[in-house]
């Protein structure tokens, strides 16, 4: 099951308690539209989707759709806010 590192973990609940009615919030991972077998779309959303598996991390809620799931499932999501402001997330391989 995909990890996050506490960098991830505080990024996430940041994100997500800046979605409306964020009792349920998290970003949620799912396959890009292209469904090229690799690519991903990150998304802050109010709630899982039917069939999301849910990562939680201290509060800080992650949803993979079942292609994500797959990909993701013995990786560490990370996270870094950037001088700009923006968050780069990476992957790394679970140790």
């Amino acid at each position: 099951m995909l990890t996050l590192t506490d960098n991830a973990a505080d990024i996430v609940k940041k994100i997500a308690e800046a979605v409306p009615d964020s009792g349920r919030s998290g970003l949620r991972i799912s396959e890009a539209e292209q469904g090229d077998g690799g690519s991903l779309t990150l998304t802050p959303v109010p709630a899982p989707q039917p069939g999301d598996e849910v990562v939680d991390t201290d509060g800080a809620r992650v949803f993979l759709d079942g292609a994500a799931s797959d990909l993701l499932r013995d990786k560490v999501l990370d996270a870094q806010v950037d001088e700009d402001g923006s968050v780069q997330f990476g992957l790394g391989q679970q140790a």
